[in-house]
């Protein structure tokens, strides 16, 4: 049995059941020009290497930004308009109270994430493809519905978060109804015409947008000492409100298509240095996992950063005025009015706008992949549509989805919060099946999850599941039996 799951491993992608015609060449296929250091398809010998921490260090500074990749954009993604959203609601609502889950979630989110990434680079295959040889189908499909579900919700309240951005810039001339889709095909369009390389560097050029947040922090001018308590000292409440905003942020701080995105991001950098067959990606040496980790834990570390700068300034600018519920993004903009002005207005969508564009493809590219790896069918960012329809047709219909959720006029900011909520109930039954995956022996061979990998993972893992229930529990089945 374990000889048939390995030889299963080492199997490539099946035919697109929806191209017509016979397989062109693969210089055909893809949107960029072949590496010149191409991997012999039938030795699997690795011709190049990624970039060393040692050539990274030669470059100084820059080098290190250079050597940052898939753990940078990951950390940036996961603050998203869901998180900003869901933490200025939090920040507003609950003030300096939720400030210690930024402190609490970053091992348990950077070890969740490394673990995505070393399932990655250790078998050479996407997390879809992995859990669908180690898990039973019904299992591994349920939750990749799962997955994609959430995916979808969360970008129509992205798009929508990112026209309202657009509709503040323009002080209300332009609607945001008529702005979302124009904003989808703009997202649809550098998905479908661009090679994935372009749209990574993209998305490194949008994680600057985030720093709108942490320059608002900084000139907040919040409680210092409230500051300090609230995050080194874990406050907890049992109403179903602050619970709910409990799963919410740990929805949207270890969210599940981040998983996806993250293995998926370290195959596509594989495949971008030559290595097209899973033969050849399979195994990872120590120095490239230790690259892989040190990115992973600067883009967490950037991720929860910017979280914990939003919940900040909610809790520093609205709730310390009274100002405990937003209800629109006009709102959630004057959080930053006392200490940027009458154009405050500008940063705040400014930062909307940014990780919207940077999200966006994400959840529709996570969806695309794991129900690809899932079936087995063969696409990338970097294969034209022509050649690869089924994998760029599931990006078009969940952009379309989300579209149509728009027009159910659906609140952006209470959408945001609660596609936050969802995310927290669909990631520990995910969550589980990963952190058994790393630490099969069989699968994993010599990269299998150490003691503390093992910790932190099922630690995050128990403690998601369990602030699941508790807000189940607390907001529909008491009420219940009270009533």
């Amino acid at each position: 049995m374990a000889d048939l799951k390995r030889r299963g491993r080492l199997q490539g992608e099946n035919r697109d059941p929806l191209l017509k015609t016979p397989e062109p060449p693969r210089e055909e296929i893809l949107k960029r020009p072949l590496p010149a250091t191409e991997e012999d398809g039938a030795t699997g010998i690795r011709q190049t290497d990624r970039t060393s921490r040692d050539e990274a260090k030669r470059k100084g500074p820059l080098g290190f930004l250079q050597a940052l990749g898939p753990g940078l954009i990951t950390g940036a993604a996961d603050d998203d308009p869901s998180g900003i959203g869901t933490y200025s609601q939090v920040g507003s609502q609950f003030g300096y109270g939720l400030l210690w889950t930024a402190l609490f979630t970053l091992p348990m989110m950077a070890a969740i994430k490394e673990l995505c990434a070393r399932i990655a680079l250790q078998t050479g295959v996407g997390l879809g493809t992995a859990l669908r040889r180690k898990f039973p189908t019904a299992l591994v499909g349920a939750c990749i519905l799962g997955l994609v579900i959430a995916n979808i919700i969360n970008l129509g309240a992205d798009l929508a978060a990112v026209a309202v951005g657009f509709e503040l810039l323009t002080r209300g001339l332009v609607k945001e109804i008529y702005l979302i889709v124009p904003v989808a095909l703009l997202v649809l369009g550098m998905q479908l015409f661009t090679t994935y390389r372009v749209i990574f560097k993209t998305f490194k050029w949008l994680t600057l947008a985030l720093f709108a947040y942490v320059f608002a922090a900084v000139l907040a001018h919040p409680n210092v000492g409230k500051l300090v308590l609230s995050t080194f000292i874990p406050h907890l409440e049992m109403s179903p409100g602050f619970i709910t905003a409990l799963v919410a942020v740990l929805g949207t701080t270890i969210s599940p298509y981040l998983f996806f995105w993250q293995a998926t991001s370290e195959i596509e950098d594989e495949r971008a240095l030559g290595r097209s067959t899973e033969r050849s990606r399979h195994g990872v040496s120590r120095l490239e996992l230790q690259a892989a980790r040190v990115d992973v834990m600067v883009g967490m570390f950037f991720s929860q950063l910017v979280m914990y700068c939003i919940i900040l300034t909610g809790a520093a600018v609205l709730n310390a005025h009274g100002k405990t519920n937003i209800q629109d993004a006009a709102q959630a903009a004057t959080a930053l009015e006392p200490i940027a002005g009458r154009f405050a207005f500008v940063l705040f969508a400014v930062g909307m706008i940014g990780t919207g564009l940077l999200a966006i493809p994400i959840f529709s590219g996570s969806a695309a992949y794991a129900v690809k790896e899932f079936f087995g069918l063969p696409g990338t960012l970097d294969t034209k549509p022509r050649y690869r329809p089924t994998f760029y047709l599931i990006i078009v219909l969940a952009t379309a989805i989300g579209i149509g959720i728009n027009f159910v006029h659906i609140d952006p900011i209470k959408a945001l919060f609660w596609t936050a909520v969802i995310n927290g109930v669909v990631a520990p039954p995910l969550m589980v099946l990963i952190v058994l995956l790393g630490s099969d022996r069989d699968f994993m061979e010599k990269r299998v999850s150490g003691a503390l990998s093992k910790s932190l993972t099922w630690i995050a893992t128990v403690f998601m599941g369990i602030a699941a229930i508790a807000m189940v529990v607390t907001t529909w089945v008491l009420p219940h039996f009270k009533s």
